[in-house]
């Protein structure tokens, strides 16, 4: 399975670090012909307006939201849950997503950078200790609808979701040591998508 990161903006050498650690070699990715080639994509955290509009200006936009839409597997980590989105609360005239997660998301929903924390999560589907999430201008989920599920909260504000073929964390796994989110994407999200054909 080819697992490409969206290299645009953001943490693009920790997700394939952290790929990378559950066997996984993944490769950074920006022009049609290598988003076309992959079998899954990773959406860092960064800025969710200005990837949207450097995902123009590559001029890979559509297709991204035309393999979303298709059933790629994704997953999209802060920015990546916003882009991933159907709706957004907060945002700036104009801001554009690839859509797919039937979810509304609020941006900057834990503050400014200056209000970044970290916390101790329980995870559907990732046993053992629970999941250090680092959260940085992080949004959350207001709401979403029938198909998703709530993974994670805090404070009753879902914080990791997933939608079939899609998932999204508010936070950042990949700035940590622990490689479970990446490995239950990869070993979960991708290889059911996979048995029902939409890979």
């Amino acid at each position: 399975m080819k697992v490409g990161v969206l290299a645009l903006q953001g943490d693009v050498r920790e997700h394939i670090r952290a790929l990378g650690d559950c066997g996984v070699v993944a490769q950074a990715v920006r022009r049609d012909s290598e988003i076309r080639a992959v079998d899954a994509l990773v959406i860092p955290g960064g800025e969710s307006t200005t990837i949207a509009k450097l995902a123009r200006s590559f001029g890979v936009f559509e297709i991204i939201a035309e393999r979303i839409a298709s059933g790629m597997p994704v997953y999209g980590s802060c920015a990546g849950m916003i882009l991933l989105s159907n709706h957004v609360l907060d945002a700036i005239e104009g801001q554009e997503t690839f859509g797919g997660l039937d979810a509304t998301v609020r941006r900057n929903a834990f503050g400014r950078q200056v209000d970044s924390f970290e916390v101790d999560l329980d995870f559907i589907g990732i046993t053992g200790v629970p999941v250090k999430a680092v959260f940085i201008r992080a949004p959350w989920v207001e709401s979403v609808g029938s198909n998703v599920q709530v993974l994670a909260s805090v404070d009753n504000h879902p914080v990791a979701i997933r939608q079939n073929h899609i998932l999204a964390t508010s936070f950042h796994p990949e700035l940590t040591a622990d490689n479970r989110v990446h490995r239950y994407f990869i070993e979960v999200v991708c290889k059911e998508s996979m048995k029902v054909g939409v890979v």
